[in-house]
């Protein structure tokens, strides 16, 4: 299914998103975002998705704003670029909220706007030859709507370094400030990535959902407040119709439903 800019293909309990701009090396622009956001919004409510893989076409992954787009922003008003960013924000906060696990296949380079988009994911496994940056300053701006997700993954001192020197990064160094979970060769990515799509399609399609949320969540609350928050998750997933047949399962050593789909 193409929305444009973006190719959505169903293979089975697995939605393989491509980011489809690969003369441009996958660039944002306002077409792309609300591409992105229709199918992701798609996704949330499809019950036979499971899992999203979200890659690029080509060799990038996404090299952040699009030139054409930023000869319009130029001249926007603040009005008008506080709705595009907005349109940005909600984009990216549809993935990172989606209630299917996203993995993300890190092709190539992700510069500025498209590093926001690994971030979102909530596995990225990246070729050894991709790199990574945050240019914006260099512009005279700051990867600011990128940065709640970026933080949660690299952590402040990172950020520090990065945004303000703006120099280029290699997946390795990714890995080791936590962008990315996993670097392998290009020609191994493929396989990487099916290994990880098949361990989570193991899980029960609601505790999935509900993990997602729940480190989300945590992470909000006070110690005092996990403590019933965290009680009545669990309680609730035990006497789910998916709990009581994922625990019966497992004591009668056999696969529940989803495991034998998966």
């Amino acid at each position: 299914m193409a929305h444009g800019t973006v190719r959505l293909i169903h293979q089975g309990a697995v939605a393989r998103v491509a980011l489809n701009r690969p003369d441009v090396r996958n660039a944002f622009n306002d077409q792309m975002l609300e591409d992105l956001l229709e199918i992701f919004t798609s996704i949330r409510h499809d019950p036979e998705i499971r899992l999203v893989v979200l890659t690029g076409e080509g060799k990038s992954f996404c090299a952040g704003a699009d030139l054409h787009w930023m000869k319009r922003v130029v001249n926007y008003t603040y009005e008008e670029n506080y709705e595009d960013s907005l349109n940005l924000a909600r984009m990216l906060r549809e993935v990172y909220t989606c209630p299917k696990p996203v993995i993300g296949r890190i092709n190539g380079p992700a510069i500025g706007g498209g590093t926001g988009m690994v971030a979102v994911c909530d596995i990225a496994v990246a070729s050894e030859d991709a790199v990574f940056a945050f240019s914006e300053t260099k512009l005279g701006l700051t990867p600011a709507t990128i940065s709640p997700y970026l933080l949660k993954r690299m952590g402040e001192r990172n950020l520090r370094e990065y945004f303000l020197t703006g120099e280029r990064f290699s997946a390795a160094r990714a890995a080791e400030m936590g962008l990315v979970n996993a670097v392998v060769p290009a020609d191994e990515l493929d396989a990487a990535v099916d290994a990880k799509v098949e361990m989570i399609l193991t899980g029960g399609p609601e505790a999935l959902a509900v993990s997602k949320k729940l480190i989300r969540e945590i992470s909000e609350r006070s110690l005092d407040e996990n403590g019933p928050y965290t009680a009545e998750v669990i309680a609730r997933l035990r006497v789910s119709d998916e709990g009581q047949e994922g625990m019966n399962a497992f004591l009668n050593k056999k696969k529940p439903r989803w495991g034998e789909e998966g």
